[in-house]
């Protein structure tokens, strides 16, 4: 029998996540495979009550939409997803129970690790969109001292979300059309600060609308971080460079909570020296 793991949402047919584990199974030449579930909403418990009883499930990558209702359905959450309000990874633990973890964040902030790693004087993100994505920045960011100013088509909607995850930070809410025309604020250009604008919405993902931004709105020095992964070089992200800011791609946080579930799932941790291999076969 061979141990398998894989991912679910509905739809599922765009997740690069089979591709992103499969590579690694080859790579470390194990016996395991990786799949795609399409699980409706509907079908959430049943599908749980089903891979419950099959002993080759190690568990499971949740995607859209069902990152927030599949909590209730599992035996225990770690702290971090309860905190997140969001489940990306099931995992069966030890005792047969169901975990609920969060990877998004570990993955989120793996490609600002060795930038965290220096003391600032101040350290401010602008996110735009405020869905499940970005609950998973809020919380990672907030954890390492930034100030935030989250974005959202409904600004009471992104305080609520500051409101949850970290109702204790000095955070600010703002429309997001705020950010879409000039701007001729001062920014503070000393050494020492950190600036992050990033886009958390699908705008900009092949069939939606490009988001509008405008790079006056950057602080000098900032980096501009994109999660969305299709296409993997966004208009957001092309601004970017043509203002002169330096930028993370898509693909940097998909493959980082990938890593964090693969080893939950096969009990290894993935070749993450193959990461150039990995992001040509994904069409980097």
């Amino acid at each position: 029998m061979t141990a398998y793991a894989e991912v679910i949402g509905d739809p599922i047919r765009q997740s690069k996540s089979p591709v992103i584990h499969g590579f690694w199974i080859e790579r470390l030449g194990l016996d395991a495979d990786y799949r795609a579930a399409h699980v409706t909403g509907d079908g959430l418990a049943a599908y749980l009550q089903e891979r419950r009883a099959d002993p080759e499930w190690r568990g499971c990558n949740v995607t859209m939409p069902h990152k927030q209702a599949i909590m209730p359905l599992l035996d225990r959450l770690e702290p971090l997803a309860r905190r997140v309000g969001a489940v990306n990874t099931v995992v069966r633990a030890a005792d047969g129970k169901l975990v609920g973890r969060n990877t998004d964040v570990a993955g989120f902030l793996e490609p600002l690790a060795e930038g965290l790693g220096h003391r600032h004087y101040f350290r401010m993100a602008r996110i735009l969109g405020t869905g499940g994505a970005a609950r998973a920045i809020v919380a990672g960011l907030a954890k390492e001292g930034f100030t935030l100013v989250l974005a959202g088509r409904n600004p009471d909607k992104a305080r609520a979300l500051l409101d949850a995850i970290d109702s204790a930070g000095d955070h600010h809410v703002a429309p997001l059309d705020h950010f879409a025309g000039p701007s001729d604020f001062a920014f503070d250009d000393r050494e020492g600060c950190c600036d992050l604008v990033i886009n958390a919405s699908p705008l900009g993902m092949r069939g939606q609308p490009p988001l509008a931004f405008d790079w006056s709105h950057a602080p000098p020095g900032s980096i501009a971080y994109d999660i969305v992964t299709d296409p993997i070089d966004t208009p957001f992200l092309s601004g970017a460079r043509a203002a002169g800011f330096a930028t993370i791609d898509g693909l940097a946080m998909l493959i980082g909570q990938a890593a964090a579930a693969f080893t939950h799932f096969f009990s290894v941790a993935p070749p993450r020296g193959d990461d150039p291999a990995l992001r040509e076969r994904l069409g980097a």
